[in-house]
């Protein structure tokens, strides 16, 4: 029976099933990504040189985007095209990015019951 890898399966090696809803999972190469964003390799490039996205590298060495990374090269795009220079735009998606999980953690904590003062407290 021929095998489809060279690895064996591990519990750790995830299986592309199960990645069809990671997030994180770097299923995209970098022509996918550029059409996919309506953008260009060298866009991307310039993101990472910016150190906005960070793709992965396949084992041959050739960048791998997740849809959170295109998501975020999405939002940097809009911004350059509404004449915002790349790395503003760039800091500008950083800054978004860190209020969002700011805010979400922040509502997380409020719905803790841990962190509720008791009345005994106050």
């Amino acid at each position: 029976m021929a095998t489809t890898t060279n690895r064996p399966h591990t519990p750790d090696t995830p299986t592309a099933v199960g990645n069809f809803d990671d997030d994180d999972y770097p299923a995209y190469t970098m022509g996918r990504a550029a059409e996919m964003t309506g953008t260009t390799p060298g866009f991307l490039r310039s993101l990472g040189d910016q150190g906005l996205i960070t793709p992965l590298r396949s084992d041959g060495g050739h960048r791998r985007f997740s849809r959170y990374q295109l998501r975020i090269a999405m939002r940097a795009r809009d911004l350059v095209d509404q004449g915002t220079p790349i790395d503003a735009a760039c800091r500008i998606v950083i800054l978004e990015d860190q209020l969002e999980e700011a805010l979400r953690i922040n509502e997380e904590l409020r719905r803790s019951p841990h962190t509720q003062e008791h009345p005994e407290d106050t």
